[in-house]
Protein backbone atom coordinates (compact mmCIF):
# COMPACT_ATOMS: atom_id res chain seq x y z
CA UNK A 1 0.00 0.00 0.00
CA UNK A 2 1.17 3.29 -0.61
CA UNK A 3 -1.00 5.54 -0.26
CA UNK A 4 -5.15 4.91 0.40
CA UNK A 5 -7.77 7.52 0.73
CA UNK A 6 -10.86 6.35 2.58
CA UNK A 7 -14.21 8.22 3.20
CA UNK A 8 -16.56 7.25 5.95
CA UNK A 9 -20.21 8.52 5.13
CA UNK A 10 -23.45 8.52 6.91
CA UNK A 11 -25.80 10.60 9.16
CA UNK A 12 -24.87 12.09 11.90
CA UNK A 13 -24.34 10.70 15.36
CA UNK A 14 -23.35 7.24 13.33
CA UNK A 15 -19.93 7.78 15.08
CA UNK A 16 -17.92 8.01 11.61
CA UNK A 17 -16.09 11.05 13.32
CA UNK A 18 -14.76 8.52 15.94
CA UNK A 19 -14.32 5.31 13.87
CA UNK A 20 -11.75 7.94 11.53
CA UNK A 21 -10.05 8.68 14.45
CA UNK A 22 -9.87 4.81 15.58
CA UNK A 23 -8.59 4.39 12.17
CA UNK A 24 -5.66 6.96 12.19
CA UNK A 25 -5.14 5.99 15.51
CA UNK A 26 -4.27 2.38 13.84
CA UNK A 27 -2.57 3.25 11.01
CA UNK A 28 -0.17 5.78 13.26
CA UNK A 29 0.49 2.70 15.55
CA UNK A 30 1.24 0.53 12.50
CA UNK A 31 4.02 3.11 11.40
CA UNK A 32 2.12 4.50 8.85
CA UNK A 33 1.79 8.30 7.55
CA UNK A 34 -1.94 9.39 8.40
CA UNK A 35 -4.00 12.65 7.38
CA UNK A 36 -7.85 12.51 9.11
CA UNK A 37 -10.70 15.26 8.61
CA UNK A 38 -13.88 15.48 8.97
CA UNK A 39 -17.53 17.53 8.22
CA UNK A 40 -21.10 17.44 9.55
CA UNK A 41 -24.03 18.95 8.08
CA UNK A 42 -25.70 21.90 8.90
CA UNK A 43 -27.65 19.43 11.43
CA UNK A 44 -25.90 18.05 13.79
CA UNK A 45 -27.68 14.91 14.23
CA UNK A 46 -28.93 13.40 11.15
CA UNK A 47 -27.74 15.97 9.17
CA UNK A 48 -24.32 14.55 6.66
CA UNK A 49 -21.49 13.63 7.92
CA UNK A 50 -18.22 12.51 6.67
CA UNK A 51 -14.61 11.83 7.96
CA UNK A 52 -11.76 11.37 4.86
CA UNK A 53 -8.79 9.13 6.34
CA UNK A 54 -5.60 9.19 4.52
CA UNK A 55 -3.27 6.11 5.04
CA UNK A 56 0.15 6.37 3.32
CA UNK A 57 3.91 4.74 3.59
CA UNK A 58 4.96 7.91 2.30
CA UNK A 59 4.48 11.66 2.89
CA UNK A 60 0.80 13.03 2.65
CA UNK A 61 1.07 15.96 0.29
CA UNK A 62 -2.28 17.05 0.53
CA UNK A 63 -5.07 16.51 3.68
CA UNK A 64 -8.32 16.35 2.41
CA UNK A 65 -9.55 13.22 0.10
CA UNK A 66 -9.61 13.78 -3.97
CA UNK A 67 -10.71 10.76 -4.97
CA UNK A 68 -11.68 7.71 -2.43
CA UNK A 69 -10.16 4.64 -2.98
CA UNK A 70 -12.63 3.07 -0.14
CA UNK A 71 -16.36 4.48 0.60
CA UNK A 72 -18.03 3.85 3.47
CA UNK A 73 -21.84 4.72 3.83
CA UNK A 74 -24.18 4.08 6.06
CA UNK A 75 -27.18 6.08 4.92
CA UNK A 76 -28.87 6.24 1.64
CA UNK A 77 -28.22 9.66 1.47
CA UNK A 78 -24.48 9.35 2.04
CA UNK A 79 -24.04 7.00 -0.83
CA UNK A 80 -26.58 9.11 -3.10
CA UNK A 81 -24.27 12.23 -2.52
CA UNK A 82 -20.35 10.74 -2.31
CA UNK A 83 -20.63 7.49 -4.84
CA UNK A 84 -20.97 9.38 -7.89
CA UNK A 85 -17.51 10.87 -7.30
CA UNK A 86 -15.61 7.02 -7.03
CA UNK A 87 -14.27 5.26 -10.03
CA UNK A 88 -14.64 1.78 -10.49
CA UNK A 89 -11.65 0.37 -8.96
CA UNK A 90 -12.68 1.88 -5.90
CA UNK A 91 -14.39 -0.76 -2.92
CA UNK A 92 -17.60 0.61 -2.01
CA UNK A 93 -18.93 -0.69 1.10
CA UNK A 94 -22.23 -0.23 1.61
CA UNK A 95 -24.91 -0.65 5.02
CA UNK A 96 -27.60 -3.13 3.17
CA UNK A 97 -29.55 -2.48 5.85
CA UNK A 98 -30.24 1.26 4.89
CA UNK A 99 -28.78 1.29 1.26
CA UNK A 100 -30.00 0.84 -1.75
CA UNK A 101 -27.31 0.56 -4.31
CA UNK A 102 -29.37 -0.41 -7.55
CA UNK A 103 -27.63 0.54 -10.50
CA UNK A 104 -24.03 -0.36 -9.37
CA UNK A 105 -22.62 -3.70 -9.52
CA UNK A 106 -19.35 -2.94 -7.91
CA UNK A 107 -20.63 -2.59 -4.16
CA UNK A 108 -20.19 -4.50 -1.03
CA UNK A 109 -23.74 -4.88 0.24
CA UNK A 110 -23.34 -5.91 4.38
CA UNK A 111 -25.84 -5.60 6.59
CA UNK A 112 -24.02 -3.52 9.19
CA UNK A 113 -26.30 -1.75 11.24
CA UNK A 114 -28.78 -5.27 11.83
CA UNK A 115 -25.27 -7.30 12.75
CA UNK A 116 -25.18 -3.96 15.31
CA UNK A 117 -28.54 -5.03 17.16
CA UNK A 118 -29.11 -8.46 16.41
CA UNK A 119 -25.52 -9.81 17.08
CA UNK A 120 -23.90 -6.97 19.64
CA UNK A 121 -27.52 -5.83 21.04
CA UNK A 122 -27.00 -2.06 20.13
CA UNK A 123 -27.44 -0.16 17.15
CA UNK A 124 -24.75 2.49 18.50
CA UNK A 125 -21.87 0.14 17.65
CA UNK A 126 -22.64 0.10 13.82
CA UNK A 127 -19.78 2.18 13.33
CA UNK A 128 -17.19 -0.40 15.06
CA UNK A 129 -19.22 -3.26 12.99
CA UNK A 130 -18.35 -1.20 10.04
CA UNK A 131 -14.74 -0.51 10.78
CA UNK A 132 -13.97 -4.29 11.80
CA UNK A 133 -16.08 -5.36 8.41
CA UNK A 134 -13.94 -2.63 6.07
CA UNK A 135 -10.36 -3.85 7.48
CA UNK A 136 -11.22 -7.30 6.78
CA UNK A 137 -11.72 -6.19 2.70
CA UNK A 138 -8.87 -3.83 2.50
CA UNK A 139 -6.37 -4.82 5.33
CA UNK A 140 -6.05 -1.06 5.91
CA UNK A 141 -4.08 -1.57 9.22
CA UNK A 142 -3.41 -4.71 11.47
CA UNK A 143 -5.65 -6.34 13.43
CA UNK A 144 -3.80 -5.96 16.81
CA UNK A 145 -3.59 -2.15 16.60
CA UNK A 146 -6.97 -1.50 15.68
CA UNK A 147 -8.13 -3.60 18.81
CA UNK A 148 -5.63 -1.08 20.37
CA UNK A 149 -6.59 1.79 19.23
CA UNK A 150 -10.70 1.03 20.17
CA UNK A 151 -9.89 0.43 23.14
CA UNK A 152 -7.43 3.36 23.78
CA UNK A 153 -10.54 5.99 22.05
CA UNK A 154 -13.60 3.93 23.97
CA UNK A 155 -14.92 4.66 27.06
CA UNK A 156 -14.39 1.91 29.66
CA UNK A 157 -17.97 1.26 30.14
CA UNK A 158 -18.11 0.33 26.39
CA UNK A 159 -14.65 -1.38 25.72
CA UNK A 160 -15.65 -4.64 25.19
CA UNK A 161 -19.13 -4.26 23.51
CA UNK A 162 -17.16 -1.83 20.42
CA UNK A 163 -14.41 -4.70 20.60
CA UNK A 164 -16.90 -7.07 19.90
CA UNK A 165 -18.73 -5.10 17.56
CA UNK A 166 -14.89 -4.83 15.53
CA UNK A 167 -15.17 -8.56 15.38
CA UNK A 168 -18.53 -8.79 14.61
CA UNK A 169 -17.88 -7.13 11.13
CA UNK A 170 -14.90 -8.46 10.90
CA UNK A 171 -16.61 -12.03 10.64
CA UNK A 172 -19.14 -10.65 8.34
CA UNK A 173 -16.91 -9.59 6.08
CA UNK A 174 -14.92 -12.53 5.91
CA UNK A 175 -18.50 -14.64 5.28
CA UNK A 176 -19.42 -11.66 2.41
CA UNK A 177 -15.68 -13.27 1.20
CA UNK A 178 -16.53 -16.50 1.00
CA UNK A 179 -19.75 -16.30 -0.80
CA UNK A 180 -18.26 -14.98 -3.55
CA UNK A 181 -15.58 -16.95 -3.89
Amino acid sequence: MATKQIQLTGAGGQGLVLAGIILAEAAMRDGKNVAVAQSYGPEARLGASKSDVIISTEKIAYPQVIKPDILLCLSQDAFDKYSPAVDSQALIVVDSTHVNVQGRNTVVQLPLSRAAVEQVGNKLVTNMVALGALNALAHLVSWENLQKAVALRTPPKYRDQNLYALEVGQRLAQENQTKEV
